[in-house]
């Protein structure tokens, strides 16, 4: 069965680059040191900081097996490709929430890179999806975990 393909942004891509190079020369180092001085003080059944360094280990070596595997099936978008007068994936758009008045903005990116908190949603989102394709001015009707939200779409950049 083939593997889901990852979508990312060019950013996307060279900070998941950049967390698995950091983990297999920083910090799997740094967690073999804390084990030896674990080891160190003895008995190791007993031993709590012994316990913790082993399994911040074992964190570590499977977030390095799940970036290696997302960057083997990475498709990295091309976010000044595509068509211009519509949103899509890399496109940072500002809403407004009609029922509310208010202004928010969020960057669509593949679900790999999603961040609500920061602004990035995924393309495979309610919101996401629901905003893909439409233009300035649109006004968009999307079904949300709080209800049906409306939106209009202020403005787009790539």
């Amino acid at each position: 069965m083939a593997e889901k393909k990852v979508v990312l942004t060019y950013e996307g891509l060279k900070n998941m680059e950049a967390e698995l190079e950091n983990l297999k020369t920083v910090r799997r180092k740094d967690v073999a040191e804390k084990i030896k001085e674990a080891r160190g003080q003895g008995d190791l059944s007993e031993n709590a900081e012994y316990d913790a360094a082993k399994e911040e280990q074992a964190e570590i070596e499977a977030r390095i097996v799940q970036l290696e595997k997302m960057l083997r099936n990475a498709e990295v978008i091309d976010e000044e490709g595509g068509a211009k007068d519509s949103i899509s994936l890399g496109t940072t758009v500002t809403l407004l929430d009609v029922e509310f008045d208010e202004e928010m903005e969020y960057t669509i990116v593949g679900s790999a890179e999603a961040d609500p908190m920061n602004g990035r949603i995924s393309n495979e989102s309610p919101v996401g999806m629901a905003l893909l394709g439409h233009k300035k001015g649109d006004k968009i009707m999307i079904e949300t975990p709080d209800g049906e939200v409306e939106f209009k779409v202020l403005k787009f950049t790539k």
